[in-house]
């Protein structure tokens, strides 16, 4: 543990002097502060956060309440009922209603050189059997300055340690993260998440959504620091709905049918719609049983595999703002399209369809893309064409097709045709890659698209 940090070891409110610190040296320094104070409300993971401000010392200079209403009875007396109890809603509903309470106890004796706070955090930590969802959301509503309308940031993790107790002392160290990088770090977004993520990683705990709100962040952009996410190796996967709206993966891809369309789409404006529509014919004609509606999604990366520069963040964000007029967007940092095939089926278990051009194809059947697996090739498509998933490949120009798979032109030849475009058809595998492919077409495992 780090020495304790004093009271004058602070140049000013707001703005420590030391700027990278453990959780210990983080919850006493905020014990230690006079004019921060507040309540600690946690459900379904017990008081992890509130654990660490008691333990440290001095926590009577913080803690105004700490509250556990684990039962769902007593949760929904208090919070109101209606909504899932580990979802955004419930959290907002618990800040909403510990903040009026804070201010309605206390604003009158201390509120003149106190900024109140209240964290919070509704999680769904590993169950006995480990069958659960492990996600949580995690929020906190603050004043930036004694007096002034609260500022909000709402977080969605999903939590990946391997026990329930592992998950709990990541919950704790997240928690005083947050409300230590909320009061120091937030005029600087890479501070923050830097802050944010101190003694944690990636294996331990994914944020794959940040919101913010209210005067404090009057001027950012809550969409760029979810891509900012990805690029600081915080999140695999950042998911915007129809509206553009970043939303929890699974509340969109939970339990569905996926169509998911890879590229980079460097002219969203050329997308052609009808790739979808016919898509979701050949799935209909597939006869599987289907529980619900699929959902068609674009897929961005920020690391290709072909080395192809990505998006600038403002430019990523315009394409998104145009594809998501169409339909969803997911944004990862998986290179190789069998990461991505990996990561949905995470989030369902039905059939996944992914779409590829001609010559995303070729790509996927080259071995130089493989070369950090023991088994290569046969693994990496082993990886990606697991249980009910399969490739529907589409066709496009003989000019692009030229121009995207120069890298495995030794690998893929294309039959001599006056066709302008290149379809699955026309894909000329070399031996022994030929093989492979002939076996991956007749058993259905890649199809082509009208």
């Amino acid at each position: 543990m780090s020495t304790s940090t004093q009271p004058d070891d602070f140049r000013a409110f707001g703005s420590p002097a030391v700027a990278k610190q453990d959780t210990h040296a983080k919850a006493l320094s905020l014990n230690l502060e006079p004019n921060i104070y507040g309540t600690l409300a946690e459900i379904g993971a017990g008081q992890e956060v509130a654990r660490w401000f008691l333990t440290v010392g001095a926590a009577s200079g913080t803690v105004a309440k700490a509250i556990s209403a684990y039962d769902k009875n007593v949760s929904d007396e208090i919070y109101g009922a209606g909504t899932r109890y580990v979802s955004k809603e419930r959290l907002l509903a618990m800040l909403d209603r510990e903040y009026r309470l804070l201010l309605e106890r206390l604003n009158a004796t201390r509120g003149r050189d106190t900024c109140f706070f209240v964290f919070a955090d509704t999680v769904a930590a590993r169950n006995y059997q480990g069958t659960n969802e492990q996600h949580g959301w995690v929020g906190i509503l603050f004043q930036s300055v004694p007096g002034s309308p609260p500022s909000q940031v709402l977080l969605h993790i999903n939590l990946r340690d391997p026990t329930t107790q592992l998950q709990q002392q990541a919950i704790g160290v997240l928690g005083v993260n947050l409300i230590y990088a909320a009061f120091h770090q937030r005029s600087v977004r890479a501070d923050f998440l830097t802050g944010l993520f101190t003694e944690l990683s990636r294996a331990r705990i994914e944020i794959d959504v940040i919101d913010l709100d209210g005067p404090a962040f009057a001027n950012e952009d809550s969409s760029a620091w979810c891509l900012a996410l990805l690029h600081r190796e915080i999140a695999h996967a950042i998911v915007f709905d129809g509206r553009g709206q970043v939303v929890e993966p699974a509340s969109v891809l939970r339990k569905r049918p996926l169509l998911v369309m890879r590229g980079s789409f460097r002219h969203p404006e050329r997308f052609a719609a009808g790739l979808f529509q016919s898509a979701n014919r050949r799935l209909i004609k597939e006869g599987v049983p289907l529980q619900r509606e699929p959902a068609a999604l674009f897929e961005m990366t920020i690391h290709h595999v072909s080395r192809v520069e990505p998006h600038a963040p403002t430019d990523m964000l315009l394409v998104i703002k145009q594809l998501t007029r169409h339909e969803m967007v997911i944004v990862t940092d998986f290179p190789e399209t069998y990461f991505l095939s990996h990561y949905l089926q995470r989030h369902s278990s039905e059939p996944i369809r992914m779409i590829l051009s001609s010559a995303a194809l070729a790509n996927t059947l080259h071995e130089a893309f493989y070369r950090t697996l023991p088994g290569a090739l046969l693994e990496g498509l082993g990886r990606l064409l697991a249980t009910n998933v399969k490739l529907y490949i589409a066709p496009m120009s003989r000019d692009a097709f030229r121009a995207a798979v120069t890298d495995s032109s030794d690998a893929i030849a294309v039959r001599d045709s006056d066709k302008s475009i290149v379809s699955l058809d026309d894909l000329m595998p070399s031996v022994p890659i030929l093989h492979l492919f002939q076996y991956l077409r007749a058993s259905d495992r890649i199809v082509g698209l009208e």
